[in-house]
C-alpha cells in the first residue's frame, strides 16, 4: 500500500486561503514585508519579558519611526501618505506581535494624529505632525471619562473660557500613552452639558494642572501605558484649541480611523492564534498520532481558518471604500466588531487546543486571549458596534 504523502499548509507564507496576496502590489508586499521583519526580529524576542514586567519597549520606537507606520494614512507634514491597504497591512503586522504595539502606533496615528491634521490649524499642523510622525513627540487622546465610555456626550470634563486662555477641569480614564505622551488630545464641554460645545484642546505635558498616573495591575494589555488623565484648573491657551473641532463628530470622526485599523489589526492577532495551533497540533502526540489529526481538533482549525479569512475579505473591501472615499461609520463598526469576535473566539480556541500548555507564556496565545479581551470592549464594546448596525437596519437608535 502506498505511503500517504503528508501536506498541510505552508505557514512560513501565513494564512491566506483565498489568495488576497494575489490583490496586494508589490509596494503592499513591501510595507507588510518590512513591518512584519521589523515584529519578527526586534519586538517578538523581548515581548515575553515586556508582558511580565508590565512595561512598554520604548527603545523600539524610533527604529517603528524609521518604517514610516506612524501617520501612514495622512499625507503631508512628513507622514508617509500611502494607501489604505498598506495602512491596514501595518495594523495587521503590528497586532501579530501583540494588541499593545499596535494600539500604540494606533492611538499616535490614527486617533491624534488624525485629529491634528483633521481639525488642527495649519499652525498646529506644522508644529506637532512631523515631530510625531518622527516620533519625537509622542501623542494620546483623552476622551473615555471613569464614568463615560460608550456614552462620550456625557463628559463632565469642562473649559471655561479666560481671556485668552480655557480653564479645564475634570479627568479621563484608560488613555493609552498617557504617562510618555507630549500632548495630549483632549476633549471638554466649553458650555454647560451641550454635546454640542464640545472641543478638542491640546495640552502640553507640563502644563499646570495636569497630571497622568498609569493604570497598574492590569492582566490584559500589559506591555502597553494606560493611564488616568487629571486636570485641576488647568489654563490652555486659545491657539491649542482644535479650531475645525466642534461637536461629537469630531472625536467620533477619529474613532472611525482607528476602528479601520483595529479591524485589521485583529487579523494579525488571529493569525498568530490560529498558526501556533496549526504547529502545535501537527507536533503533539496522544494516542500515537498527531493530535491535528483528531477530527474535533480539524474543527476547530477549519472553523478559524475560515473566519480569518473573512475577515480578511471584509477588510480588503473596508480599504476599497476608504480609498474611494465611501467609507463610513457603520462600515468601521462592522468590521471592528466582526473581527475582533472572531479574534477572540480564535484565541479561546487556540487555547483549547494547546490544552495545559496553553495558558503559559512559552506559547503566543494566551497574552493575545487577554489582550483582547480589551480591543473587544475598547474603541466602542462589541454591544455598541451592535446597536449602531441595529440603528442602520431600522433607522431607529436603541442606544440614545
Amino acid at each position: 500500500m502506498r505511503e500517504r504523502k503528508e501536506r498541510g499548509i505552508d505557514l512560513s507564507r501565513g494564512l491566506d486561503l483565498f489568495e488576497i496576496d494575489s490583490l496586494l502590489t508589490e509596494e503592499h508586499k513591501m510595507v507588510r514585508k518590512s513591518v512584519g521583519d521589523f515584529v519578527q526580529k526586534e519586538y517578538v524576542p523581548v515581548i515575553q519579558a515586556h508582558h511580565r514586567a508590565g512595561t512598554f519597549p520604548m527603545n523600539l520606537i524610533p527604529k517603528l519611526a524609521s518604517l514610516g507606520v506612524f501617520g501612514v494614512h495622512l499625507k503631508g507634514y512628513g507622514c508617509a501618505g500611502m494607501d489604505s491597504v498598506s495602512y491596514g497591512l501595518i495594523m495587521q503586522e503590528l497586532e501579530r506581535g501583540d494588541s499593545g504595539l499596535r494600539s500604540f502606533a494606533s492611538v499616535q496615528s490614527s486617533l491624534s494624529m488624525t485629529a491634528i491634521h483633521s481639525f488642527g490649524s495649519e499652525e498646529q499642523k506644522k508644529a506637532w505632525l512631523p515631530e510625531l510622525a518622527a516620533a519625537r513627540k509622542l501623542a494620546c487622546f483623552g476622551l473615555t471619562e471613569p464614568d463615560f465610555g460608550s456614552n462620550p456626550a456625557g463628559m463632565r470634563t469642562r473649559a471655561k473660557k479666560d481671556g485668552n486662555h480655557y480653564i479645564l477641569n475634570g479627568s479621563k480614564a484608560w488613555i493609552t500613552n498617557g504617562t510618555i505622551a507630549d500632548v495630549a488630545v483632549v476633549w471638554a464641554k466649553t458650555e454647560g452639558d451641550d454635546p454640542r460645545s464640545i472641543r478638542g484642546f491640546l495640552v502640553e505635558k507640563g502644563t499646570p494642572g495636569f497630571s497622568s498616573t498609569e493604570v497598574k495591575g492590569k492582566f490584559s494589555m500589559r506591555a502597553s501605558v494606560t493611564a488616568e488623565l487629571s486636570f485641576d484648573d488647568c489654563r490652555i491657551p486659545v491657539v491649542n484649541i482644535l479650531p475645525g473641532s466642534q461637536g461629537l463628530k469630531a472625536p467620533l470622526a477619529c474613532l472611525t480611523q482607528a476602528r479601520y485599523g483595529i479591524a485589521w489589526g485583529a487579523i494579525g492577532a488571529a493569525r498568530a492564534c490560529c498558526e501556533a495551533a496549526i504547529s502545535y497540533a501537527k507536533e503533539r502526540v496522544q494516542f500515537d498520532r498527531p493530535i491535528a489529526g483528531f477530527q474535533l481538533v480539524q474543527e476547530k482549525l477549519s472553523w478559524m481558518a475560515m473566519e480569518i479569512t473573512k475577515a480578511q475579505c471584509l477588510s480588503f473591501r473596508l480599504a476599497q471604500l476608504k480609498d474611494e472615499g465611501k467609507l463610513r461609520a457603520i462600515h468601521s463598526s462592522m468590521a471592528k466588531m466582526n473581527n475582533v469576535k472572531i479574534a477572540l473566539e480564535i484565541a479561546r480556541m487556540a487555547r483549547d487546543i494547546l490544552g495545559a500548555n496553553g495558558i503559559t507564556d512559552e506559547y503566543p496565545v494566551i497574552r493575545h486571549l487577554l489582550n483582547l479581551e480589551s480591543v473587544y470592549t475598547y474603541e466602542g464594546t462589541h454591544n455598541i458596534h451592535l446597536l449602531i448596525l441595529g440603528q442602520e437596519l431600522t433607522g431607529l437608535g436603541a442606544f440614545s
